[in-house]
Parts: C-alpha cells; structure tokens; sequence
C-alpha cells in the first residue's frame, strides 16, 4: 500500500518545504494536491520531486473545473495528477429535491466525460450531506453514483460514519466505483474538540481494521490517503497515522 496524505491537513503548518520534507522521513510515498497547492504547480513539483514524493490524486472545485477546465488540466498535467476528484458543494449550492440532486449528478457526468478524454480519471469526493437526507427514497450520494454512472469515487469513510451510514454497506454496494479513500478517523464522543471531533488514525472509534480488510476485498481503491481536518500538531497526526496503518496493513 502506497500512503498518501491530503495536504489541506498541513494548511496551518507551514512551509511546504518542511512539511514535505517531514512527511517524506515519515514514510509517505504520496500527497494529494489542493488549491493552495496550485498557485505555482511547477515549484510544487520541484519540491515534490525534490523529496521522492509524487502527487497521483487532487482536488478541483466543481465551478473551477466546469468554467476553466483547460487551466484545472494544465495544473494537473505539470503535477503528475492522474485522478481529479471534485471535492465538495457548498451549502448555498446544495440541492432541496431530488431533481435538483439529479442535475448535479449530471452536471458531474458531464465534467467527467471532458476529464477522461482529456487522459485523465475523474470522480467525487463525499462529505457528510450526501448522507443526511433522502429524496424520492435515495440519498444524494445514492443520485450521484447511479445518475453520474461512469465516475469514480473517493470515499471518505469518516464523513460516511458522521452522515450516519454504515461504511461496510457501502463498500459493498459500491465498492467498484471506489477508486481512492480517504483514511480519517473520529474520536470518541467528548474529546478532541479543540480538533473539531476528528482523531488521529487509529486513535478513534472508526474500525479501520475491518475498514481496509473490505476496501481490498471490495473497491477498486489504490490511493489511501490520510486526512484530518483540523489537527491541533500537524508532526503528531501524520507520523501516529502513518504508524497506525503500516500495522493494519493486509488485516
């Protein structure tokens, strides 16, 4: 398994320099790209390079890649980017109904259509409001993955869990849409607040023992990427993270 880590973790940590740097001594093969890290593509690339590290996953907002695709591309190309996944929808763009969800998903088939002739893999990335409500009896993840049915998706197991679902189902319904994962863990109810709830991986309740045992068994997933949304001691998260799945590894 090649691990890989979403670098909006490290957002509060800067520089890049050292956080690349550290995460390369740590173990990590991959990163996985967003906005931040587009400003200059080429001298992201010199440092990923620098430091052995490659950038196979990244994230492009839905508007940017529906209005300035051929820029979202050029980024990708000079990254070594293979799979763009969009990555969220505000609140204020959010759906009401089930036709609304439906058009989105439509909206997503489209941009994937252009991405994948373009050379590359597309595919969405979930949060938790996919999960907490139900139109016409499906939930809006649910309308994306059988409306939208040739993109991928990045499933990130812990916003499955906060919706309310059990991730196991949905790997196994889903499983061969799932291209890359997300690795977050939540942690128990009462502590960490000042890190929004979110723990370590495999410092919180999220089984990922199991977790990973059906991911290999189920998906198509060859990127894990570790994440955490508000960690109070970026060092700490990544090297107890990484540490926790190198011993999970093939459970």
């Amino acid at each position: 398994m090649n691990f890989s880590l979403q670098l909006y973790s490290a957002r509060n940590f800067q520089p890049w320099s050292k956080v690349i740097s550290d995460l390369a001594a740590m173990g990590y093969t991959q990163v996985e790209g967003f906005g931040a890290n587009y400003e200059d593509p080429t001298a992201t690339k010199a440092l990923l390079d620098a430091n052995g590290l490659t950038m196979p996953s990244g994230h492009f907002g839905i508007n940017d890649l529906e209005g300035n695709l051929d820029e979202c591309l050029k980024i990708a190309a000079t990254l070594g980017i293979k799979n763009i996944y969009a990555p969220y929808l505000d609140a204020t763009e959010r759906p009401t109904d089930e036709k609304g969800w439906v058009a989105f998903a439509k909206r997503l088939a489209a941009v994937g259509e252009k991405v994948t002739v373009a050379g590359f893999n597309f595919g969405w990335h979930n949060h938790d409001f996919e999960f907490q409500s139900e139109f016409g009896g499906r939930t809006p993840m649910e309308i994306i993955l059988t409306e939208a049915p040739e993109i991928d998706w990045e499933a990130d197991i812990a916003w499955i869990v906060r919706g309310g679902h059990d991730p196991m189902e949905w790997i196994q319904n889903y499983g061969k849409r799932i291209t890359a994962v997300h690795v977050k863990d939540i942690a128990p109810q009462g502590e960490c607040a000042d890190e929004d709830g979110w723990a370590d991986v495999g410092h919180g309740v999220v089984a990922w023992g199991q977790i990973l045992a059906a991911l290999e068994e189920c998906s198509r997933a060859s990127i894990f990427v570790m994440e955490h949304d508000n960690p109070s001691d970026f060092d700490r998260f990544a090297r107890r993270s990484i540490a926790s799945v190198k011993m999970l590894e093939g459970v």
